[in-house]
């Protein structure tokens, strides 16, 4: 599978989409770039799939990914995965603000879709 690197190395890209997957999860909505969004959707997808699926095996693997945060892995297996179980993907929605200021990267909203 095909990603981007978002200019950092290994390590520190895998730990911000990991923050950035668990505040979508938390506030159902975050603000953040373009190119970050697409990737964090690529994370939440996996959740949502992990959630669907039920097994203990699935829930390791999110609570692998999620750093072991067991309030946010259970909102993802008890509420999300629940309110998704009829829709086969497209959970999430992005909305496309202005650029940032400083470095004119496109700023974007990325939400979940109710």
């Amino acid at each position: 599978m095909a990603y981007r690197k978002l200019g950092r190395d290994n390590k520190h890209r895998r730990a911000m989409l990991a923050n950035l997957t668990k505040d979508l999860i938390r506030n159902e909505r975050i603000e953040t770039t373009e190119t970050r969004a697409k990737e964090v959707r690529k994370c939440f997808d996996k959740m949502i799939s992990y959630g669907k699926n039920g097994s203990l095996v699935a829930r390791r693997n999110a609570l692998a990914f999620l750093n072991n945060d067991n309030e946010l892995v259970k909102k993802v297996f008890d509420v999300l995965a629940n309110r998704y179980k009829e829709r086969n993907g497209g959970y999430t929605r992005i909305l496309k603000l202005q650029e940032r200021k400083g470095d004119d990267a496109l700023m974007v909203i990325l939400e979940l879709v109710d």
